[in-house]
């Protein structure tokens, strides 16, 4: 399809968070490179345009402006300190933002065909059907997450009488068919976030009347997710990941640029080193940081392990011992694919898991909040390639508040990381066959390559229009 002719242009508004914009420039990545008339402008604050910038982001976008950068102003709190108060941040990204992306639309000298907006970005769908322009709304978690609050309606009243662990094994399923991974005790915590649920169900009212969904998964991962939200919604969907930051296009292995980084993973074993991650926004309690790496120290396994706050990382290589590595950054793909690399302790950011799918790593699920506690049950129930660790929290009395304690992690990584060990060996020989589907996916013929290429036909040939 390629052309030295442009003749479509798609303005995409990712939510203003890491998360979300990675994956967000990942799609236009995959759009540019699917359809050769194509240019993407993507709406970033300026604070996260120099952050992109100072990342060496722009350097990696398609050449000739096929996908570049704009940028509206700081309207919305900074990125650093977010998680401080993210109740606070997603109220404010409500408010203000939408208007600011609103008059640079107006500005534009050409009038986008689209606008791929992030779901969680409630005014995106009215934005774009005040201008008669369609939104294409890009869902960057797990389906099975968008089906559960797709259905929020039906989630069945919050019963303060029921224990945590009565809840715990009550699935969402008895209301929400196709959400057994989804525990009632899920339900009540989501909810005990009143000011972030009421801005999520805006956004999932306004979702309907969006002209499509994009998803960042791919079929052959959700496929009974997928199955009921094609069935049930009034619009096409197209999975079109893994949407992964600097995935090979062709799906192939990533490298690692760092000396010191490939230098370390090289001397080890292979598959003996566990990753270490906990994502870069929200913050674990302290005190389950020192109960992480109590428990690396007393199993002696090898790890690999990203501190992103510098202040602890020193605490933490101290406690940890000498059997690993703690560094501040690491290109995650690059060193999840590494041969030396056999689990993944996580939080379970659906960016992480999408990864350790692509590389084919077994995980220790340890989710902080939001998302990742349906995906860490995804990841242990369904897809059963790792152990959800949250099942066994508990109360710390100096007001550290709930974690899992060393023990637990450091039977589970002792046993993770073991060839021998039977449960392991299942776990790894599943995330290997997830691994394939996932590589399969993105090449010529694959699920969300078919998807990919349907949707930038219909792009073209107004499909997607109002009607």
């Amino acid at each position: 399809m390629a052309s030295t002719a442009v003749s479509r242009h798609v303005v995409a508004v990712p939510y203003p968070g890491r998360g979300h914009i990675n994956p967000m420039l990942a799609a236009c990545r995959l759009l540019a490179a699917a359809d050769g008339e194509l240019t993407v402008t993507v709406v970033v604050t300026e604070e996260w345009h120099g952050l992109l910038a100072s990342a060496g982001v722009p350097a990696t976008l398609p050449p000739a402006g096929r996908v570049r950068l704009a940028t509206i102003p700081n309207v919305i709190p900074s990125e650093h300190g977010r998680g401080a108060d993210p109740a606070g941040f997603f109220e404010a990204v409500d408010a203000k933002m939408g208007v600011a992306v609103e008059q640079l639309l107006d500005r534009l000298e050409r009038r986008p065909d689209a606008i791929v907006a992030d779901t969680y970005l409630a005014w995106g769908v009215p934005a774009g059907a005040a201008r008669g322009i369609p939104v294409c709304s890009l869902w960057t978690m797990a389906a099975t997450f968008f089906w559960a609050l797709y259905n929020i309606h039906l989630w069945p009243p919050v019963d303060d009488r029921e224990g945590e662990q009565d809840l715990s094994r009550k699935s969402l399923e008895q209301y929400v068919p196709g959400c057994s991974s989804v525990r009632l005790s899920d339900v009540k915590i989501f909810r005990s976030w009143e000011r972030s649920m009421k801005l999520t169900t805006e956004a999932f009212v306004n979702v309907r009347k969006a002209q499509c969904v994009l998803f960042t998964s791919f079929y052959e991962l959700e496929p009974c997710a997928m199955d009921r939200i094609t069935q049930a919604v009034p619009f096409p969907v197209y999975p079109v990941g893994p949407s992964i930051s600097d995935m090979p296009l062709d799906g192939g292995a990533s490298k690692i640029d760092d000396e010191e980084h490939r230098a370390w993973l090289d001397a080890q074993p292979e598959r003996s080193v566990l990753y270490v991650s906990f994502g870069s926004v929200v913050s674990m309690w302290p005190s389950q940081l020192e109960e992480v790496a109590v428990a690396l120290r007393d199993s002696a396994v090898r790890f690999f392990w990203v501190a992103r706050d510098s202040a602890s990382a020193g605490d933490l290589r101290r406690i940890a011992g000498g059997n690993g590595l703690v560094v501040p950054w690491c290109d995650q793909l690059g060193v999840l694919c590494h041969r030396s690399v056999g689990g993944f302790l996580s939080h379970c950011g659906w960016n992480s898991l999408l990864e350790a799918v692509f590389a084919g790593v077994p995980l220790l699920a340890l989710p902080v909040v939001w998302d990742q506690v349906v995906d860490a049950r995804v990841v242990a129930d369904e897809w059963r390639i790792g152990v959800n660790l949250s099942e066994q929290r508990r109360e710390e009395d100096d007001g550290g508040g709930v974690v899992v304690g060393r023990d637990a992690i450091r039977a589970a990584a002792a046993r993770l990381m073991d060839p021998d060990d039977g449960e392991s060996r299942e776990m790894r020989r599943r995330a290997a066959l997830l691994r394939e589907a996932c590589r399969g996916a993105v090449q010529d013929g694959g699920s969300s390559r078919r998807s990919l290429n349907g949707f930038v036909k219909d792009l073209a040939d107004g499909r997607l229009n109002f009607q």
